[in-house]
């Protein structure tokens, strides 16, 4: 969802640092939100403390900087549908073509920012909720192939990071990136796994501009 279909990343990354800075005292990268996209929050607070060499945080820790980061979120984002992200939802309406968001994100920050966007046309919706595991795990996109009765040969992920885009290997599935206005570049989605994959020959400076791909992908028989 975020990054993808809707522009709400700079929202994340601007409340992380907020959080951040108000209960531990630490100035993060936004970039290192970007990196971690996708993984739920818990595990990007953790990560933030590895990568800065800091002492584990306990549990209760952890949750203040979640519950803060959230309250921050939700008084400052504004985040709405990428350009052309309506009208390829739009395009993909064929009886071939089923639809599901799968998000590390709450049920109801996922729900509230489709709807708030008037994007409430999929056949199945993953939260944080539904998960043991969230990305980089291969949980979120076969739970999805599970409950759509798919198998990977016939699903395709379209992702904006490099977490995401770990995850969707380990489960098997091809991929495109669509880059949108994530400040990472090419080499962080080469640095995923060389050994297990290679990044896609379909990568795409928005989301807009994978439509006719996409479209082709899922609708080609309908």
């Amino acid at each position: 969802m975020d990054g993808v279909l809707i522009d709400a990343m700079p929202f994340h990354a601007e409340a992380f640092q907020i959080a951040f800075r108000e209960i531990v005292n630490l100035e993060i990268d936004k970039r290192d939100v970007y990196l971690l996209e996708g993984i739920p929050g818990p595990s990007l607070i953790k990560e933030i403390f590895k990568r800065n060499n800091l002492k584990p945080p306990d549990e209760k820790l952890v949750k203040n900087i979640s519950d803060r980061k959230k309250r921050l979120f939700e008084e400052m984002q504004k985040a709405r549908a990428f350009p052309g992200v309506k009208e390829l939802i739009g395009s993909l309406n064929c009886e071939n073509c089923l639809k599901a968001v799968v998000s590390g994100a709450s049920k109801k920050e996922v729900e509230s920012l489709l709807e708030q966007n008037d994007l409430s046309k999929f056949d199945l919706i993953i939260s944080g909720e539904d998960l043991e595991e969230g990305k980089p795990s291969a949980q979120p996109f076969s739970m999805a192939l599970s409950k759509l009765n798919l198998k990977p040969s016939e699903a395709l992920v379209v992702e904006n990071s490099p977490v995401g885009v770990d995850s969707a290997i380990k489960a098997n599935i091809a991929y495109i990136i669509t880059l949108n206005n994530t400040p990472l570049g090419l080499p962080d989605f080469y640095a995923i796994k060389k050994d297990r994959d290679s990044i896609p020959k379909s990568i795409f400076k928005d989301t807009r501009s994978a439509e006719k791909f996409l479209t082709d992908w899922c609708c080609e028989d309908g």
